[in-house]
């Protein structure tokens, strides 16, 4: 199969369970009272409903729409695609406004800011929510209750090159055993890491879900990011940098030849990489094998991907919510897949042969029960980037681990949680 997969750039955000389960989650969802959701009309949907969506997805969506319009033929939907630089100011210009489509993607580290501001409708049970991912799931839940529904998940596993690794590590000091057996192989680095700049914290969360770390109390009300277990990610994190097992300033472009060349001998990155690697060099791929994040005290890795929610102000509920359970169908999910590369929401659409029989896949998919995301907060973007600047600071100026931990906790509290 010659596929390559791509994601939107949201980033998912969880409701708040333990780190035990399927699709692991972290605070978010225990604050406040449940809202109730009203239910949906039976049978087939009518009239028209607006659609925004963003990047490749919002490109194909118009089209594919056109099965959901085949089964209700007195619908109409109509498609917006919104460029993704421009989608936060353009959905919160609505909500102000009062002016939002029927359905739109939500990117996920968003939720919890645009459900505070009451523009979302809950869900309804329509919806099965015991069809999805546990993980995926949550990040539609907002201080007690859940709006939309997981569109199309992604989590990040470990590339590596199997002339230069031949074993895969499964916890940490196996990783550190295999970049330094990498570099004796001949490789200029074992691993490629990201040292801070914009997005580094999904890299890194990782390491600290696998310490037993936690961003938030249960509730979601004050930052718990100063703990022993934070500073032993950051320490262990930093490791990679300090010891020359990992560049501190790879230019952009270079991970992939790099990689293909055994110059580099692995790193961690999410399903888009297995097309990019394939259009680079599709014979050079006998030498690559993915396998999940080696563990520390448990396994865990980053989830993402992207939510449809419907707003409250929507002249046609109904069939909004209509569409969405069409597009969490198992099948119509499948088909989705097909045609832009995102991998399903919902658990079962992975046992199709379209997504089982690959070799690569099903390492997400054993990764994607133990994938964590972030809480579900209206600061958390703020919050992401101090920690994107803190670790700039640790895997390129050294700075001290316990230092960066006390730093980012001063700055997050400063910012609150927003709950």
């Amino acid at each position: 199969m010659r596929r390559t997969l791509r994601v939107g750039m949201a980033v998912l955000a969880v409701g708040a369970l333990g780190l035990a389960g399927c699709g692991r989650s972290e605070g978010g969802g225990g604050a406040g009272a449940e809202s109730p959701a009203e239910g949906v009309t039976e049978g087939a949907a009518s009239g028209s409903i607006d659609v925004w969506a963003m990047g490749t997805e919002g490109e194909a969506l118009a089209d594919f729409a056109q099965g959901f319009t085949e089964e209700n033929p007195d619908v109409e939907v109509k498609v917006t695609a919104v460029p993704w630089d421009a989608a936060h100011d353009k959905i919160a210009t609505a909500i102000a406004g009062g002016q939002t489509p029927d359905v739109s993607m939500i990117g996920t580290t968003w939720m919890g800011e645009f459900a505070s501001t009451d523009a979302l409708d809950p869900t309804p049970d329509l919806i099965d929510s015991g069809s999805f991912f546990e993980g995926a799931w949550d990040t539609t839940n907002v201080a007690g209750t859940n709006y939309g529904v997981p569109w199309y998940v992604e989590t990040r596993v470990l590339y590596y090159r199997t002339d230069l690794v031949p074993e895969a590590p499964t916890d940490w000091a196996g990783l550190t055993a295999m970049a330094e057996q990498a570099k004796a192989a001949g490789a200029t680095y074992g691993i490629n890491l990201q040292p801070g700049e914009t997005g580094a914290w999904q890299t890194f969360m990782p390491f600290a879900w696998q310490a037993g770390a936690r961003l938030v109390n249960d509730d979601a009300t004050q930052f718990t990011l100063d703990t022993p277990e934070m500073v032993e990610a950051l320490t262990y994190y930093q490791s990679f940098f300090s010891g020359g097992l990992a560049p501190t300033d790879l230019p952009q472009g270079d991970l992939e030849p790099g990689f293909m060349g055994g110059t580099i001998a692995s790193f961690v990155s999410g399903p888009w990489h297995v097309g990019i690697l394939r259009d680079l060099d599709e014979a050079g791929m006998a030498d690559v094998a993915l396998t999940p994040l080696p563990a520390g005290k448990q396994s865990a890795s980053f989830i993402g991907g992207a939510n449809l929610a419907v707003f409250k102000d929507s002249d046609n509920r109904d069939t909004a919510w209509k569409f969405v359970e069409w597009l969490s169908r198992p099948e119509v999910q499948v088909a989705w897949y097909q045609q832009v590369g995102d991998l399903p929401s919902v658990a079962s659409a992975w046992d199709d042969p379209a997504i089982a029989d690959d070799e690569y896949l099903g390492v997400f998919g054993t990764q994607m029960e133990t994938a964590v995301a972030p809480p579900s907060i209206p600061t958390w973007e703020e919050v992401a980037s101090v920690i994107d600047t803190e670790l700039e600071r640790l895997c390129k100026a050294g700075a001290d681990p316990q230092e960066v931990a006390t730093t980012i906790q001063q700055q997050a509290t400063a910012i609150g949680t927003g709950l």
